[in-house]
């Protein structure tokens, strides 16, 4: 059971900033929430799109990395495309990963 809170709560700080440095980041929160405020080179591609635009994700080159406000649909989109095959990263809150990729 310790080992469930260890990863639960594990800083994934430096992993997510070397994955940052080729990555695409997406955030998949709606187009209101990303129009008032994103972290800057941001792709905006709300949840409820995901699924239709899984060519468009198939085609990015490098890591992808998904945010949203705090990491629920994020990992909802992650768990998604990681079963269409697309390796991808839930990168959390896009407010904590803003600060840690422009660090």
């Amino acid at each position: 059971m310790m080992g469930f809170f260890q990863n639960l709560f594990k800083d994934n700080s430096q992993e997510l900033r070397d994955l940052a440095k080729n990555a695409v980041l997406i955030d998949v929160r709606t187009t209101g929430e990303f129009q008032g405020g994103h972290i800057a080179g941001s792709k905006n591609i709300p949840l409820q799109e995901i699924p239709n635009r899984v060519n468009e994700l198939k085609k990015l080159k490098g890591n992808v990395i998904l945010c949203c406000a705090s990491g629920n649909r994020s990992g909802q989109a992650a768990n998604y495309l990681k079963k269409q095959g697309i390796p991808c990263t839930n990168g959390g809150g896009w407010m904590r990963l803003n600060g840690i990729v422009n660090s």
